[in-house]
């Protein structure tokens, strides 16, 4: 998809309007609540929960006070005004998450986002000839993607990255509550920007990108990919799943459901004119191998080219 269409530039007009756009988001934001009522995800009753334990000092165990936030990291997406910097942000993630892939399959329910994450790991598990010892998960969010990669890896080292410290207080709360109940919790967490870790060259096996490339501008996008083949060993991989452009539901969503998803969703043009082969041929990386991941979503893995220092 290399033109978003005149639908598409109708939604862009009409979300250019402030109050329109505001409308949007909160028609959308309402929607997703009542919707996981109905299939019995406890919105309200979670949150709730979450946001009666003490925050503050989770936060600043983790929060890297030299960061500082891109003018791209600070607009609203997903419907909050604040972007992914604030509470209610990451205290929502895993519910809005199950929400949102509710619809994936017909008979997918709250166990949807749950099905996507397996299939990930299934296709990892099925292109990588051999475990990876250190893995890094760009955008890690609250650690729902780190949490499963260090299931089926549970000798490598995983480092989880995220630019939001309000996601990574979520996901070292997730992983004490995760300790407690049996599960490995050796995950590191690290408040950074994707594009510029900090780590050395050559640092890891496997960089995962899970749900991160379509909420960014394609520059930023870019310039990860280089960043992911810098951190990477010779025979190391790259895999990103996220939405598929060319899927059938793209192809027919609706004008109207199209605004909503835009509302929250503001760089959803930039990826999908993204021509994803080629932008990670000119970040060092052999052509990709894809993989269906769910009627919506693909996974992408590639390995670094070696010829190209």
């Amino acid at each position: 998809m290399t033109d978003p269409g005149l639908a598409s530039r109708l939604v862009n007009t009409v979300l250019a309007i402030k109050p329109l756009a505001s409308l949007a988001k909160h028609q959308a934001r309402n929607m997703m609540i009542k919707r996981a009522e109905r299939i019995g995800v406890p919105w309200r009753e979670n949150v709730k929960a979450l946001r009666s334990l003490d925050w503050d000092s989770r936060l600043a165990a983790v929060e890297n006070p030299q960061v500082r936030y891109p003018n791209y990291y600070r607009r609203s997406i997903h419907g909050y005004d604040k972007g992914d910097l604030c509470w209610e942000a990451a205290l929502e993630q895993e519910v809005a998450a199950q929400t949102v892939h509710a619809s994936l399959w017909p008979d997918a329910g709250a166990g949807g986002d749950t099905r996507l994450r397996q299939n990930y790991l299934n296709i990892l598990k099925h292109q990588l000839c051999e475990p990876p010892r250190d893995i890094l998960d760009l955008g890690c969010s609250i650690g729902s993607s780190t949490f499963g990669l260090q299931e089926i890896y549970p000798q490598a080292k995983i480092t989880g990255i995220d630019l939001s410290p309000y996601y990574l207080a979520v996901a070292c709360y997730n992983s004490q509550q995760r300790q407690a109940k049996g599960f490995q919790a050796s995950q590191t967490w690290i408040h950074a920007s994707a594009e510029a870790t900090g780590f050395p060259d050559a640092t890891f096996d496997l960089v995962s990108m899970f749900l991160l490339c379509h909420e960014l501008p394609q520059s930023v996008v870019r310039a990860i990919f280089r960043e992911a083949r810098r951190l990477l060993r010779p025979q190391g991989h790259l895999a990103i799943m996220d939405m598929n452009p060319y899927c059938e539901f793209v192809a027919k969503v609706p004008t109207y459901v199209l605004t909503l998803l835009k509302s929250t969703e503001p760089c959803l043009d930039e990826y999908f004119s993204l021509d994803l082969k080629q932008a990670l041929v000119d970040a060092g990386f052999q052509p990709m191998v894809e993989a269906e991941n769910s009627p919506r979503h693909r996974t992408a893995i590639a390995r670094i080219n070696r010829s190209i220092s």
